[in-house]
């Protein structure tokens, strides 16, 4: 009888230590094994004081469908939660997270609002429709792709240095403010125009495929671009470029129907341009030889197929197509700061 009243007068002490909800078995589990629990397997239960010190925590691949209980992991910075079975996450009790990478789970919600220390953020692979990023100021690093985005405002973000935003469903991207982007990814979505004229650091740009109409490339450090992709932008025609001949002999990722001007907004075009080129002789079996009126600087001409591949490019005014089959050729002939295409008949 002592020693039952004994332990009940010590039962209360047991319990005092404060305890942290944690419902989903794998999870608890996993903090159990990890020096984090309260030794009790299984009973959704954690030990308060054994994870609110606790600065970075990976946890990713361990099929964790709920993380109720991250809240009192008040100290994290990283949380690494990758390839999981979360619908959704909340880390608004998180204020001190730096990095966060929640990608190839199932979310259909992310509020990062509270987490405005946070610098670098992956929820790429997600069922994301939205994701507001207004308030992280800090942050210098974004990966949003495959998601179903129609919309991100990366506005106040201006630490940004590389966003990586592809495959959703963005019609407008507004990257004006992102001065320090040096990486930009924003690849098979709807855009209609694209204007980095602004990102002076930038070197990586991919925005193929997409619905361009519009592509001003004016950022003065295109000579330091290691990576340029525009291809499959079927409504794309001229790009603007520092420089025309820079590009034309630099730029290879792009459609046959594109071509680089230093102003796209003056006449530039073949539709646009009064025929100033003539071609003789045309038909030809043999040579073609370029004569352009009033100009007498260098020419740079590249010779296509008519579906698309180029075939050669030449710096002279007289070309050989002794080697190609009969039909018809199309040469752009880039002169100055213009463009212009002209078709060729080898018999």
């Amino acid at each position: 009888m002592k020693k039952l009243l004994l332990i009940l007068l010590c039962f209360p002490l047991l319990t005092l230590a404060q305890q942290t909800y944690v419902p989903d078995d794998n999870f608890e589990a996993y903090l159990e094994a990890n020096g984090m629990g309260n030794g009790i397997a299984n009973d959704d239960y954690v030990t308060t004081s054994n994870i609110n010190a606790i600065t970075t925590l990976n946890i990713s691949t361990k099929a964790i469908s709920d993380l109720t209980g991250i809240e009192d992991f008040t100290a994290l910075t990283s949380l690494i939660c990758w390839n999981n079975q979360l619908t959704s996450l909340d880390v608004s009790q998180n204020t001190a997270l730096t990095s966060l990478d929640c990608q190839s789970n199932q979310l259909t919600n992310l509020d990062v609002s509270q987490n405005t220390v946070l610098t670098y953020l992956n929820c790429q692979s997600n069922q994301l429709t939205s994701i507001d990023v207004t308030h992280n100021t800090a942050l210098t690093s974004l990966s949003c792709q495959l998601n179903q985005l129609a919309s991100l405002d990366v506005t106040n973000n201006t630490a940004l240095t590389f966003l990586n935003c592809r495959s959703n469903q963005l019609t407008n991207l507004d990257i004006s403010q992102n001065t320090a982007l040096t990486y930009l990814y924003c690849w098979n979505n709807q855009l209609t125009s694209l204007d980095v004229s602004q990102n002076t650091a930038l070197t990586e740009l991919d925005c193929s495929p997409n619905q361009l109409t519009s592509l001003d490339v004016r950022n003065g450090n295109n000579q330091n671009f290691s990576y340029f992709n525009v291809t499959n932008n079927p409504n794309l025609t001229c790009i603007n470029v520092d420089d025309l001949t820079y590009s034309t002999n630099n730029w290879t990722n792009i459609d046959a129907q594109h071509y680089f001007s230093t102003n796209c907004s003056v006449p530039n075009s073949v539709q646009e341009i009064p025929q100033s080129i003539s071609l003789y002789p045309n038909p030809t079996n043999e040579n073609i030889t370029i004569s352009i009126n009033n100009f007498n600087g260098n020419i740079q001409t590249e010779i296509y197929d008519l579906i698309g591949n180029r075939l050669q490019i030449s710096n002279e005014t007289t070309i050989s197509l002794q080697d190609y089959a009969r039909g018809i050729y199309l040469l752009k002939v880039a002169y100055g700061d213009k463009l212009q295409e002209v078709k060729v008949i080898k018999e």
